[in-house]
């Protein structure tokens, strides 16, 4: 019994590698060029029996993501871990976050790694074992599938998710190991953009509509929390509804950010809820244009909303 139980224990938890943003898209030899999914990151282990869903800042989703979690099950494989993408897809195969949030479309998991498969560590081995061992091991099912591979050459891989729609490109080293945390050896190219911040405090409501008007957004650069503007669309009545129960615990007097705008009837609150957001792109002033509310992102520290490069003259 206890030699069994060895056998199905995975001796080790992991933080998930990371890729770098890079400003555009590139070819190198020995690469491989995958489709960046709009979702929620999570790390599946699979021990005998027992499925575990965490997200990357180790929050279990098992619960929410049941039929993912029973489709794993039943791979016969008595020890896994897949570090991959919980996606909602649109009508046109795009993975969409607010889809995924607002629960209009089944979950699926885009898996693109295997960190351990039957007592084996694979972390050490080059991407391109482990994704050998990940193909071999999945299996068909409608709730689970290997991470799609654009092209071969890592411009056309971009032209393809560009004209595809997709968010973007991850870009990997096929020759590197599993490396936990940021790295260069992923390396993310966006088509669309989206990004999260923090959000800061809200506007009042006017018209017709309930509760609030805008969400004040800001991301940090060193400690400091700075204003990038504010976002009124994409909200449904239960999502605005939703939210301001969340924001009262949080109302303080004074603002976090820094460089608060200058705005009649505002509410701040503590810098602790994130929130995904699409944009047209940055103005001169580095301000969003044309943003639009996705949802909240539970699994992301508001320290991670770093504002990019450049700032504010992007």
């Amino acid at each position: 019994m206890g030699a069994t139980k060895t056998r199905e224990h995975i001796p080790f938890r992991v933080r998930p590698m990371l890729a770098t943003l890079v400003p555009e898209a590139f070819h190198r030899a020995g690469w491989v060029y995958e489709e960046k999914y709009d979702g929620e990151r999570i790390l599946a282990y699979k021990e005998g029996a027992d499925v575990r869903l965490l997200s990357r800042n180790a929050k279990d989703y098992t619960v929410r993501f049941t039929e993912i979690a029973a489709a794993i099950a039943r791979l016969p494989a008595r020890t896994l871990l897949f570090d991959g993408e919980v996606i909602a897809l649109d009508r046109h195969g795009v993975s969409r976050f607010q889809l995924l949030q607002r629960g209009a479309s089944n979950p699926i998991y885009a898996v693109f790694d295997c960190l351990y498969e039957d007592g084996r560590d694979l972390r050490d081995d080059p991407l391109r074992a482990r994704r050998g061992v990940l193909e071999s091991v999945l299996g068909t099912t409608g709730f689970l599938f290997v991470a799609r591979r654009l092209a071969e050459n890592g411009l056309e891989a971009y032209r393809i998710a560009k004209r595809r729609g997709y968010e973007g490109v991850v870009a990997k080293d096929s020759s590197a190991p599993y490396i936990e945390g940021r790295s260069t050896k992923w390396l993310k190219v966006k088509v669309r953009q989206e990004e999260e911040f923090v959000i800061a405090g809200y506007t009042a409501p006017s018209g017709s509509r309930k509760y609030f008007g805008a969400l004040l957004l800001g991301g940090y650069r060193g400690r400091e929390l700075h204003y990038v503007g504010k976002v009124g669309t994409g909200f449904t009545q239960p999502v605005l509804a939703a939210l301001f129960k969340k924001f009262q615990p949080l109302v303080q007097s004074k603002p976090s950010l820094v460089d608060p705008p200058r705005e009649k009837h505002v509410t701040y609150i503590a810098p602790r809820l994130v929130a995904q957001i699409a944009f047209q792109e940055w103005t001169a002033e580095g301000k969003l244009r044309q943003p639009v509310f996705l949802g909240l992102r539970d699994d992301k520290d508001p320290r991670e909303c770093v504002l990019p490069e450049g700032w504010p003259q992007l």
